[in-house]
């Protein structure tokens, strides 16, 4: 898309807006075009450039094989999070971020692994020397592991990135991925304090449509850098 054609559609999509001018973080003020209704309102031209820069980044972790954690646990979030992960084999947290997933990695890799085996083990039919009691156990084991992991089995690694929707919603995975020096690339709403975000793309990152919209264009341009490699 050229200059126009973008801001032309995160406008249809409802990027521009923000939260109350009373919520407004002074990290994004810079940002704001204006205020309708007490409504904050994004400058475009300066989301159109955040953004740019975004999936400048996004196009090199493609390039070079890198590994993109997706994170956007809120509703708005999940199901564009999810798909967009999916279709380039990337993990994604679309729930809870589980405390320690980057700062004690070690640890929930095991947990991960302890995941795999009893599903192979199920598959193999190896739980069939358990009792019928012990069977129900391991299957909630398996169903809670799963509820929790499924989205991060592939991480055999600590992530090379992590593209986040909402830093404030995700805070916890800001925080551990900067004691990391994990770069972060966030969706950020007017509310977010992106001081300390690497590429922070500021727009709504509230509603649906705009979420899919910067979900969209990151993980495409991800893979226009994989087939680029």
């Amino acid at each position: 898309m050229n200059t126009n054609q973008t801001i032309e559609t995160m406008f249809a999509a409802g990027a521009h807006f923000g939260l109350g001018r009373s919520r407004r973080h002074p990290s994004v003020s810079s940002y704001i075009f204006g205020t309708k209704n007490r409504t904050d309102i994004f400058d475009l031209e300066k989301t159109k450039d955040l953004l740019a820069k975004a999936k400048e980044f996004a196009s090199a972790l493609g390039k070079d094989g890198k590994v993109l954690l997706f994170v956007g646990g809120k509703k708005e979030a999940s199901e564009a999070v999810k798909h967009a992960a999916q279709s380039l084999n990337m993990p994604f947290v679309d729930g809870r971020w589980i405390g320690g997933t980057i700062t004690n990695f070690i640890q929930i890799r095991k947990r991960i692994d302890r995941y795999e085996k009893l599903v192979s083990d199920k598959e193999k039919g190896e739980l069939a020397k358990y009792t019928k009691r012990e069977r129900m156990l391991i299957d909630k084991e398996i169903a809670s592991l799963e509820k929790m992991f499924i989205g991060i089995v592939s991480l055999k690694r600590l992530p090379d990135a992590i593209f986040i929707i909402d830093p404030k919603h995700e805070k916890n995975a800001v925080s551990e991925a900067a004691k990391f020096g994990i770069p972060v690339i966030a969706v950020a709403g007017s509310d977010c304090d992106i001081s300390e975000i690497r590429y922070p793309v500021v727009g709504n990152d509230g509603s649906k449509g705009s979420i899919r919209f910067f979900v969209d264009e990151i993980a495409k341009a991800y893979q226009e850098g994989k087939k680029a490699s």
